[in-house]
């Protein structure tokens, strides 16, 4: 399999279906679950990362983290891979982070449309007093107080460990997503809408952090709640 792979690197690795898929990361030299990484096509004004695994063409994969984009950008991997003279530049990183974020912001939004998502304080402490919840949601800009009374009520939760808490959005960005103003706190509630956001938040910290988040762990746990 690994042979094959450095011949052409090209979307290469076991190509099964679903959950378990795996593909080769052409920077680390090893075969990683796709949800581990970073498909990357070219379009017309170069590389383009395909956060969603939907761009037509044949693609390399990346370890989804940025020290590992960052490498592959020094060590002129993407030409190496797509055999053309193509040049990637640090601009790359930003972009990839950028649609991290938007694919997450997307995937909240069909969960808001779907009724999954409590806002508002008062309602999201009794969502986390009385609902099944997958996470609770805080605006970056959030204060410090509420931040605080919610904590106690999601501790007083006998799964309160499994729990993500997102912390990475702005309540501007909170807004246009949810298409409601000041959102600033915000429950989850255990569905498959709830569970693709985690998802996709997950590979954001993943990108930032080069580490599983608990939204990862999270997002497994909700397997068992979905309709």
């Amino acid at each position: 399999m690994l042979a094959s792979a450095h011949h052409d690197e090209l979307d290469t690795g076991p190509h099964k279906s679903g959950h378990g898929a795996e593909r080769f990361c052409v920077m680390t030299r090893s075969v990683k679950p796709v949800d581990d990484l970073i498909r990357f096509v070219i379009g017309p004004d170069g590389v383009v990362p395909d956060v969603k695994r939907k761009l037509p063409g044949r693609g390399l994969w990346i370890t989804a983290d940025k020290t590992t984009l960052k490498d592959a950008i020094a060590r002129n991997v993407f030409a190496r891979g797509f055999k053309r003279d193509v040049r990637a530049t640090a601009e790359l990183v930003d972009l990839t982070e950028r649609l991290l974020v938007r694919a997450a912001l997307d995937t909240l939004a069909i969960a808001g449309k779907s009724g999954m998502v409590v806002t508002g304080f008062a309602k999201v402490e009794a969502a986390l007093t009385h609902e099944q919840v997958a996470g609770l949601m805080h605006a970056s800009d959030a204060g410090a107080d509420g931040k605080a009374k919610l904590a106690g009520a999601l501790r007083r939760r006998p799964d309160a460990e499994r729990l993500a808490v997102v912390t990475a959005f702005t309540s501007a960005e909170l807004d246009l997503a949810l298409s409601r103003s000041n959102v600033v706190h915000a429950a989850l509630l255990t569905g498959p809408a709830c569970k693709a956001f985690l998802e996709r938040f997950a590979r954001i910290e993943r990108f930032r952090t080069g580490k599983k988040a608990n939204a990862a762990a999270a997002a497994t746990e909700l397997t068992g709640f979905e309709n």
